[in-house]
């Protein structure tokens, strides 16, 4: 038996994806801790150049003159800021030997990093479990990484990513084209519909008080869900995610002892990372459970 053939053996499959996948959690710390500061360094550079009337700005001398990407520089500590050894970076191991300090300062490494990695292997294990070796598997990993890289941009920044939410729409599009998960055709209607439902609320929110209530990444990122679980699916990740936002909204108030914290900003998308998770695995018994008490 071949190497692939054993891999694929479903005894084995789950475990294999599993490391696969905390190694995607690892480099999904990378993604976030890394792409809102590029983020903000390309909005940074933007205006520099409209300051100086469109003539290219020049960055000062040891500024932002060395790359700074996904890719470069090596991940640092960011107390010591010494490079970390690929021994220090194994996936959960390194942060139980090294018992979660910096081997050079001893500075605390915080707990969401092993975590990240955690949910990125649980993940990939589960869609592996759930759907074999498939497409259909590794476009179930690629949607719940992207869905952990987005709730966790979207706790610390509030930021939802075109980098991440418009290229997982696309993916979405592209995986159904063979009718993978849905038929296309409900993919795209999918999408259209799920930017559309929460663009609606956010205009009718707005027009009824003045205020935003969500931003626009809130509706890619329901697009892509609906890129990719199909129209049929909004509904229920919609309900969802409104009846997670409530819990969390409920426990916000109670911390605040029944008072509501005006400088509270509300997050939507990890709500909607939650639902749309629970849709991918659980949505369709969830559907036919709730059309057999019609």
């Amino acid at each position: 038996m071949s190497f692939v053939g054993w891999l694929s053996q479903p005894a084995v499959l789950p475990w294999a994806a599993l490391v696969f996948g905390l190694c995607v959690g690892s480099f999904l710390n990378v993604v976030i801790h890394r792409l809102p500061r590029m983020l903000d360094r390309e909005w940074r550079a933007q205006c520099a150049e409209l300051a100086a009337d469109g003539a290219p700005a020049t960055p000062a001398r040891g500024t932002d003159e060395a790359p700074y990407n996904l890719w470069t520089p090596r991940s640092a500590c960011p107390g010591c800021n010494k490079p970390i050894p690929a021994r220090h970076n194994i996936p959960l191991v390194s942060w139980i030997a090294l018992r979660a300090r910096c081997a050079n300062c001893s500075m605390r490494i915080s707990t969401r990093y092993p975590l990240v990695e955690l949910a990125g292997g649980v993940v990939a294990g589960y869609a592996a479990l759930r759907f074999g070796a498939t497409l259909v598997a590794f476009g179930a990993m690629v949607y719940c990484w992207a869905m952990i890289a987005l709730t966790v941009i979207d706790l610390d920044t509030l930021l939802l990513p075109d980098d991440i939410t418009l290229p997982l729409l696309w993916a979405g599009l592209a995986f159904n084209l063979g009718g993978m998960l849905v038929p296309l055709a409900s993919a795209v209607i999918g999408a259209i519909a799920g930017y559309l439902a929460l663009w609606l609320v956010y205009w009718a929110y707005r027009l009824a008080t003045g205020k935003e209530g969500m931003g626009y990444g809130d509706f890619k990122m329901n697009a892509a869900v609906g890129a990719f679980l199909g129209w049929k699916m909004l509904p229920l990740v919609i309900l969802l995610s409104s009846l997670v936002g409530l819990v969390f909204g409920a426990v916000q108030m109670f911390a605040a002892r029944g008072r509501w914290d005006a400088g509270f900003r509300f997050h939507f998308g990890p709500y909607i990372a939650i639902a749309a998770l629970i849709a991918l695995f659980w949505g369709a018994p969830i559907l036919r459970w709730y059309a057999e008490r019609l």
